[in-house]
């Protein structure tokens, strides 16, 4: 179970520092917002990302892997769309904004696991 909880602080942190760094992603709510945003993304990303890629295989290969940042990015805008309607505060403005947050999103959680890596097993 911390384990779980260590994953939804990570994913809420790198959420933060994208919004932090990428304009065009804006939050505009408390901080446990982040909380709850972070697990929407978690469900976004272990749910339909995996389902998305298997339909989009084809391509992938082709794309030698990099269809996989704009899977990224559409994982974010998905996750905003959602929190939208849950009035969480979280906007994504763009497809652009989308990429570059996903970046962000994708190198602050490799460091976060890295540091942290000791603390659980996945």
């Amino acid at each position: 179970m911390s384990g779980f909880i260590l994953r939804i602080v990570i994913n809420a942190v790198s959420l933060a520092v994208a919004v932090d760094l990428v304009g065009g992603l804006r939050f505009e709510g408390k901080w446990w917002m982040m909380l709850l945003i972070a697990v929407i993304f978690g469900f976004v990303n272990s749910f339909i990302k995996p389902l998305l890629k298997l339909l989009t295989l084809p391509f992938l290969i082709l794309s030698l892997g990099l269809l996989t940042l704009v899977i990224n990015a559409f994982m974010l805008e998905l996750t905003a769309w959602l929190s939208r309607g849950l009035d969480l505060g979280f906007y994504v403005e763009g497809f652009w904004a989308a990429f570059k947050g996903a970046l962000v999103i994708s190198v602050v959680n490799m460091l976060l696991h890295w540091a942290t890596a000791g603390m659980y097993r996945q």
